[in-house]
């Protein structure tokens, strides 16, 4: 390892030398603690002194007597007395609530995905649909039903589902390891480990490997903000404030876990090392990084100004993630204006490639929350975003976080009886794969689910056994695959000439018009978010004829053009789409 890289944070390798590594018969533990007093290697029952290397702040012990599935953590002793940490550099820990680290073999896989990794890309130009989705509660075990399934389990009912249901990415919410369920992920003590919850890293290997096989691209949630405050893992580490800000109006987040210090070259070289880890030794394809607002300003409030040296990291991270790893995507979890978000670290960005367009999804909500009297008054909510929406290249997320903690489910939130609500989330859906930017949905949105998801429960699929939830759950199979097909709906994502309001003027009706272009296909979808019929007429260029493509709902379609203009007989929420013919 190049050490003063690794303290000048410009280290992305830091795991190839700290941790356990294993040459033949013996295995060498390394750690990083320059206030230890002392270190010990605590290997299943043996305690075995470890000895200053470099320039003493480094601790190292090779042992010869060693197999993989060994525990292990090392015993710190400071000034505070002696504390047993796991590994922060450990390839895999024990099940929760045991937290040593355990020795793996990291080359026991080999990976089958060359065609894949060859032709993955950014999607900028491409159909990018997400699933989200939380490993633990997509499926339970019918045997252990408060148990989990392990990663091979998960893939073979997750893959049939996702290339059935029109998905071609699945983003996992964090799998590193963390001791509270209920954190979802968020909070972590293993950056390097993958959760035992389900299985061990050879399994995660396999299952990325077999949803690349399958043309599914993976992308892993990841935290640079903050880690969890267990006493074992990165606290307090060698007895100091050495992964964490030393004092506590900076050091504590909102969420009760402790900042990472990214001011420090050595924690950055370890947050960094640990997202090409990710993208290097998992293959996944890209990386959404959480609460980045928490990065650029001062725990996250604006009015305390701009964290520089927490920008400078990620704009430099960013740079070379993409350059080690061609192809990969990183996505940023940002509700701020900061400006520049998915621009160029060359030219001052921060070098994501989407931005969630978190403005987007809470207008549109909103919206579809107000009854149909309010729309007038809301009615320019769902034509905002396009004001502002060349300034970044934005996702467009239903995300987990919209589904918990009170706020209802999607199809929950829109105002209406069940039955409206149902018929008006097929127009939202529409409404979302028509509107620029790449797509997002967290599981069981796709079912029409009105409980809030709940990390402990499997999705209700039971209710596929009820007709109209079984009909949503088909008619979204089938948007998602149009849209998978439709250039005109992804082409020209971050071009202005992908799309056009046809019609954003229809205040009193609640009547809209989207026109969306590709290089070959010209789309118009027309909506209505009434509850009552609505006649209207839209233009479309002279000599053209269309013809019906989707709609969002099986009432007779009437519609007709004469003369330049498309005369259309829209039924209460409903939404339309037409291919304008050449």
């Amino acid at each position: 390892m190049d050490y003063y890289g690794f303290y000048t944070g410009e280290v992305f390798d830091a795991y190839e030398y700290l941790g356990a590594h294993v040459n033949g018969n013996t295995v060498t533990f390394r750690t990083f603690a320059p206030q230890a007093q002392g270190v010990d290697l605590v290997l299943n029952d043996r305690i075995i002194p470890m000895q200053k290397v470099y320039n003493g702040q480094f601790y190292e012990v090779t042992v010869s007597d060693f197999s993989f599935g060994s525990k292990y953590e090392y015993r710190i002793c400071s000034n505070n007395g002696c504390v047993n940490h796991c590994d922060p550099y450990g390839y895999w820990m024990e099940r929760r609530p045991d937290h040593r680290s355990v020795l793996w073999d990291m080359n026991q896989y080999q990976f089958h995905d060359e065609a894949w990794m060859k032709k993955r890309s950014d999607m900028k130009e491409k159909p990018l649909n997400i699933y989200e989705m939380h490993a633990g509660s997509f499926r339970k075990p019918s045997e252990k039903p408060d148990d989990w399934y392990d990663y091979d389990s998960l893939g073979d009912v997750l893959i049939p589902y996702l290339k059935e249901g029109g998905y071609n990415y699945v983003e996992f919410l964090p799998l590193c390891e963390h001791p509270c369920d209920e954190s979802w992920g968020y909070q972590i003590t293993g950056y390097f480990s993958p959760t035992s919850r389900y299985g061990n890293p050879t399994q995660l290997k396999r299952l990325i490997d077999r949803l690349h096989q399958n043309d599914i691209g993976v992308i892993l949630d990841y935290v640079p903000v903050h880690f969890a405050v267990d006493a074992y893992a990165l606290y307090r580490y060698d007895g100091s404030a050495l992964y964490e800000y030393p004092h506590q109006d900076v050091g504590k987040s909102e969420w009760g876990s402790c900042n990472f210090m990214h001011s420090r070259g050595e924690v950055r070289s370890f947050l960094q090392s640990c997202a090409n880890f990710w993208l290097k030794e998992y293959h996944f394809d890209g990386l959404r990084m959480d609460a980045i607002s928490n990065i650029i300003f001062w725990q996250g409030d604006e009015h305390r100004g701009v964290n520089a040296n927490a920008v400078n990291f990620v704009r430099n991270m960013n740079r070379r993630l993409k350059e080690m790893n061609p192809g990969c995507m990183l996505i940023a979890e940002d509700s701020t204006s900061y400006k520049g978000i998915t621009g160029s670290p060359d030219k001052g960005g921060l070098g994501f490639d989407y931005k969630w367009d978190l403005g987007w999804m809470h207008d549109t909500l909103d919206f579809m929350a107000a009854p149909p009297e309010r729309r007038t008054e809301l009615y320019h909510k769902l034509t905002f975003s396009m004001l502002y929406y060349s300034d970044e290249n934005y996702l467009l997320p239903f995300s987990h976080d919209e589904v918990v903690h009170g706020k209802g489910t999607i199809v929950n939130k829109i105002f209406g009886s069940e039955e409206e609500k149902i018929r008006q989330a097929r127009m939202l859906y529409t409404y979302m794969m028509v509107h620029p930017g790449k797509k997002l949905n967290f599981m069981g949105n796709e079912l029409a689910q009105f409980r809030e998801w709940d990390e402990k429960r499997e999705l209700d699929f039971y209710l596929l056994g009820e007709s109209r939830h079984k009909d949503f759950h088909n008619y979204m199979k089938a948007l998602q695959h149009f849209y998978l097909s439709h250039p005109a709906l992804f082409e020209k994502d971050y071009q202005t000439d992908g799309f056009e309001w046809a019609d954003c003027h229809q205040e009193n009706k609640h009547v809209y018009a989207i026109t969306r272009r590709s290089k070959d296909e010209i789309l118009l979808t027309v909506f209505n978010f009434d509850n009552h019929s609505q006649s209207h007429a839209v233009p479309i260029p002279a000599g053209r004829s269309v013809s019906l493509v989707f709609a969002s709902n099986s009432d007779n379609p009437s519609f007709n053009v004469s003369d330049g203009t498309l005369y259309s007989d829209l039924p209460p929420y409903t939404a339309w789409v037409f291919r304008v013919e050449k």
